[in-house]
């Protein structure tokens, strides 16, 4: 399924064919982020959802089409205007040898820097309420090399947060975290949606937690976006078979009325 994107959308890509040198990964990709949403991307492992991310943060060229931000194709920004805009937390991050926390999440200021705006009160106070947000304050003087994965994730998050864009695409957040910490970075994230009024797009494994904070889905298989809505309009136990080769049963989240995604017993045990 392939539908036209809206124009009138912030972020959205028409006719993208995305590959990896000479393996194609999409081929007639239409896609539409709309605004102030919640979109999060789910799919079966190798489908194309951290390429199709790729794309819409500029740091993978359409082999054909274009990504548009903002009316403009994407690669006729310069960088730095681009990160003024969109904010990306990439699935694989790698710090410098040796910086420290603080020192990493003031690099998501640099956007910001210039001969005529050198580092200022401002940001530093934005630095502050970054690693506040994330939890990573008291690491403030820790060398990044010493931090658990889980602990590397939510300053790479602060890092993000620290550029102020209204753009915000985040490959795999919860990779690293443990259930308490994943829940709390997703509740930042819906707040950061729900109060600031953030476009967001998350590819996430998880599809409960997909289901549970995601205000707009985009479903894919092979390349291609099969389906694309609310949660609720299309989150079936026909779908997820037919996406996931997995049978189940979806019902409401008891916490949430969203729909919850339960794994037949296949074993045959039985009661």
């Amino acid at each position: 399924m392939s539908t036209p994107s809206d124009a009138t959308s912030r972020l959205h890509g028409q006719d993208l064919t995305l590959a990896y040198e000479q393996r194609v990964i999409s081929r007639d990709l239409a896609v539409t982020i709309p605004d102030h949403s919640f979109t999060v991307i789910v799919g079966p492992n190798a489908c194309g959802k951290s390429t199709l991310l790729r794309a819409l943060s500029r740091t993978l060229k359409p082999a054909h089409g274009h990504v548009h931000l903002d009316g403009r194709v994407i690669n006729s920004y310069p960088a730095k205007e681009v990160a003024r805009r969109l904010g990306l937390l990439p699935q694989a991050s790698i710090a410098p040898d040796g910086i420290g926390v603080a020192d990493l999440v003031a690099r998501g200021r640099f956007p910001h820097q210039g001969f005529l705006r050198q580092w200022s009160k401002q940001d530093e106070a934005v630095v502050a309420e970054a690693m506040a947000s994330t939890g990573v304050s008291e690491l403030a003087h820790r060398s990044v090399d010493e931090l658990s994965g889980g602990q590397r994730q939510r300053v790479w998050l602060a890092m993000v947060l620290a550029q102020q864009t209204p753009l915000l695409l985040l490959d795999e957040p919860t990779t690293y975290l443990d259930i308490a910490h994943q829940m709390d970075m997703l509740d930042l994230c819906a707040q950061l949606h729900d109060e600031r009024g953030h476009t967001l797009v998350a590819v996430l494994h998880d599809l409960n937690h997909a289901c549970r904070y995601a205000t707009h889905l985009i479903v894919m298989k092979e390349g291609m976006i099969v389906a694309e809505g609310h949660p609720a309009t299309v989150v079936t136990a026909d779908l997820v078979q037919d996406v996931f080769g997995l049978p189940v049963r979806v019902i409401p989240d008891p916490e949430t009325g969203t729909p919850m995604i339960v794994p037949l017993d296949r074993r045959g045990v039985s009661r």
